[in-house]
């Protein structure tokens, strides 16, 4: 998790930093309103024990904004270039999500594995919008002054 973070955080960025910071609330806000569903109301997977754990915050704060920093910053331009992109990351989230459930910090309750490689792509391509919002959005705002 520190290597992550170091990664994330030291290499050039090709965004700016309020697009960085948007970005990174957004996908951690997301991460919570799925996990508030399919993880509290139903049970259906959780991290560590069932119900609120204080320990799910490693995920939260450790993982998902380096892991959005690195998505977002490599994230290319040409269309068929994120179709790549995008199912190579979702790979990339199945097998950190299996060594997760191997090493006990992650479960199943009546989730299947096929439904995170259905749920990865379309949270990737909820994320890369989001993004292109904010940019939009600051350019607007630049143009304006």
């Amino acid at each position: 998790m520190i290597v992550l973070n170091l990664f994330a955080f030291l290499m050039p960025k090709k965004f700016s930093g309020i697009e960085m910071l948007c970005t990174t609330l957004f996908a951690m806000y997301l991460e919570l309103i799925v996990n508030l569903f399919l993880d509290i109301k139903y049970d259906l997977f959780g991290y560590f024990t069932k119900g609120v754990d204080w320990k799910s915050l490693y995920y939260l704060f450790g993982i998902y904004p380096a892991i959005n920093i690195l998505f977002i910053n490599f994230f290319p331009n040409r269309f068929r270039a994120r179709f790549l992109y995008i199912a190579g990351w979702t790979i990339i989230a199945l097998v950190f999500e299996f060594l997760f459930r191997v090493t006990g910090t992650f479960y199943y309750n009546g989730w299947k594995p096929v439904y995170p490689a259905i749920a990865y792509p379309i949270l990737f391509c909820i994320l890369a919008l989001f993004y292109q919002l904010v940019h939009l959005l600051l350019l607007k705002n630049t143009l304006n002054r």
